[in-house]
């Protein structure tokens, strides 16, 4: 029996190969897609993340702060808020593997040193993070001697404030009833801004963070 000559073929029997065309075009499709899916990721971020943030809507507001107490993160002890009624303060959650906790620390920092004199308590509440990622953090981006920082490890605080992305920061009125929350990087001038608006006793509805300015 004898084998079909299939290397030899014949003239009216054409092999048509097959081009790279299809598989190019589909490959563009995709690197078109993913392109785009990155860019739309990014402009979501930027957005959530600093990007002239406006006071966020919060069922919080209006209510008053729970008793939840909180150890320190680097000395002994433990933290309510319920023990600094009569003072403002403000209530910071971030962690150190967030970027814009990065951003905004340097400015929280001056605005409890320069602040706290006014009756302005500053706590910063380190959450979904370890205590020794906290505070090498604290040495590379600063921490104030007149605010507080506490480790939120069980997620008690944040379970209680409806944490759901970092940073937040609450600003809770002189009666312990909080009146602000915004999500995303905090600047000097907008924690100024609002915590003013406090002093003064309106509720501070329509202040903007600006832009924060990237730092090293």
């Amino acid at each position: 029996m004898t084998e079909p000559d299939v290397a030899g073929g014949s003239d009216s029997d054409p092999t048509i190969e097959p081009t790279e065309e299809p598989r190019q075009g589909k490959m563009g499709i995709v690197v078109s897609v993913l392109f785009v899916g990155a860019v739309v990721f990014f402009a979501m971020f930027a957005s959530k993340f600093g990007q002239d943030q406006l006071i966020s809507a919060s069922p919080l507001i209006g209510r008053t702060v729970p008793a939840t107490a909180l150890p320190y993160l680097e000395r002994s002890g433990e933290l309510s808020l319920t023990e600094y009624d009569g003072d403002i303060i403000v209530l910071n959650f971030w962690a150190s593997w967030c970027p814009p906790c990065r951003l905004e620390q340097p400015d929280l920092v001056r605005a409890a040193d320069e602040l706290s004199d006014l009756g302005v308590t500053f706590v910063g509440v380190l959450f979904n993070d370890d205590a020794g990622a906290g505070s090498r953090f604290l040495d590379t981006y600063g921490r104030s001697d007149r605010a507080h920082y506490v480790l939120d490890d069980r997620s008690l605080m944040a379970f209680d404030f409806g944490v759901i992305g970092l940073p937040e920061t609450f600003f809770i009125d002189r009666q312990g009833v909080i009146q602000a929350k915004i999500s995303g990087g905090v600047s000097y001038e907008l924690l100024v801004a609002t915590i003013e608006q406090m002093i003064l006793g309106n509720t501070p509805e329509s202040v903007k963070t600006g832009e924060l300015q990237t730092r090293n």
